[in-house]
């Protein structure tokens, strides 16, 4: 199975790339190969446009890449509310996915994660973050994870998650995107009445 992270800001190591690297970890322990693409890369790409079809290795190495995907995870700050243009360019990008038989994120379970200094644009962009996803046909797993980072570090210069809760929500966060299958079939939990 493969878990595409998209995320970060210009600043290496931003909360939002190590919330999203925290998760592909996860996943990657209970058996996932992972890809991230981080702060640094989502910087590099072009501001995608509509009308121009030519595309750099970069961008089509996100395209191909997401086309693989079983799910994806996506981490972004909040900016005023809504989700930073970083993220915003390379979601718009996946527009080339439009006519695949699997259009966007259709069939696959996409996770959300908002950083932001105070819980309302926590908030906010997270409800932003998962109209996007639904505007793009992919099924946000139940969990959406906000991370406060208004407070102590919830990262270690490493990369470590050093709040339990967070860590535990970003863990619980992969296990979702590992467990959904739109059959219904394989790994799907049993309903008792």
């Amino acid at each position: 199975m493969l878990v595409v992270g998209i995320g970060g800001t210009t600043r290496p190591h931003s909360s939002s790339e190590l919330a999203v690297a925290t998760t592909l970890r996860a996943a990657a322990e209970q058996g996932a190969v992972t890809r991230h693409f981080g702060g640094a890369f989502l910087a590099s790409l072009p501001h995608y446009t509509p009308d121009n079809p030519h595309r750099t290795a970069a961008q089509l190495d996100l395209v191909d890449t997401i086309r693989r995907a079983d799910a994806v995870v996506i981490g972004t700050p909040g900016y005023h509310g809504g989700i930073s243009a970083l993220v915003k360019n390379a979601l718009d990008l996946l527009e080339d996915l439009r006519d695949d038989t699997r259009p966007y994120f259709q069939d696959r379970a996409v996770g959300c994660i908002v950083t932001a200094a105070g819980w309302q644009a926590c908030g906010t962009t997270l409800t932003s973050l998962r109209s996007v996803v639904h505007a793009m046909r992919g099924w946000p797993t139940p969990l959406g994870v906000t991370l406060n980072t208004s407070g102590t570090p919830l990262f270690t210069p490493d990369g470590d998650c050093t709040d339990r809760a967070a860590s535990a929500r970003l863990a619980e966060l992969a296990q979702q995107l590992l467990q959904f299958d739109t059959s219904g079939s394989r790994n799907a939990p049993a309903l008792t009445p």
